[in-house]
């Protein structure tokens, strides 16, 4: 009974692990997706108006970049975006961590 009890124990360390880590993922993958979906949405807006989207992108690639300028020169944001990312790979280390604890008590 007690094997079992570990399996289960190791098993959802496991399915913990596996979610945070996903979510690492995604949050980090957001910050590389939020430029570049504003540079489809910049050249849809001009195609839109008329100009051809290739061109469309071209022009929006150096306001995305000052868009992108603007966020890096604001005093501390990037600080917390990044400390808000290594916060959520601290906090699944610290959950999947504490599994071992319980594995040791069930043992």
């Amino acid at each position: 009974m007690k094997k079992i009890n570990i399996a289960l124990v190791r098993l959802i360390q496991f399915v913990v692990f596996v979610v945070f880590t996903f979510v690492v993922i995604v949050y980090f993958a957001a910050m590389v997706f939020i430029p570049l979906d504003a540079l489809v949405m910049i050249s849809k807006v001009l195609s839109v108006v008329g100009i051809n989207t290739f061109v469309g992108a071209l022009i929006g690639l150096p306001v995305v970049g000052y868009l992108g300028k603007i966020v890096y020169e604001t005093p501390g944001l990037v600080a917390m975006v990044m400390e808000t990312g290594i916060d959520l790979v601290k906090t699944g280390k610290d959950k999947v961590e504490a599994f071992n604890k319980i594995a040791e008590a069930v043992k």
